[in-house]
């Protein structure tokens, strides 16, 4: 697939549980039309249970499975690249959930 343009202009996506990558995927074609050339997400890995912000991730290793599953995941990306756009991530490390009893990376450090 050929990778999308740098970007061009972006359009910020909130993610959380009301708004999962079902709701991104069917915002695409519209996103499109207004030209916009790359979503700019906030974090989508497993954060906290109910994080209306995604910073605060326990497991940088998985998506958030309150956001929709991998398939989930897989059929935005691929709505994304039926319109060859692409992707920004936000992610701010420093805020990672480090009392999240789920972020075993912090556990394991302890």
């Amino acid at each position: 697939m050929k990778p999308a343009p740098p970007p061009a202009a972006t359009y910020r996506l909130q993610f959380h549980a009301g708004f999962t990558f079902e709701d991104a995927r069917r915002l695409v074609p519209y996103l499109y039309d207004l030209g916009v050339s790359h979503i700019y997400a906030s974090p989508y890995l497993r954060a906290r249970s109910g994080s209306l912000h995604g910073y605060d991730v326990a497991d940088p290793s998985s998506l958030n499975p309150e956001l929709g599953s991998q398939e989930d995941y897989d059929r935005m990306v691929a709505e994304l690249q039926r319109h060859h756009m692409g992707q920004l991530v936000d992610v701010a490390p420093n805020h990672m959930g480090i009392g999240h009893p789920g972020n075993y990376r912090w556990l394991d450090v302890l």
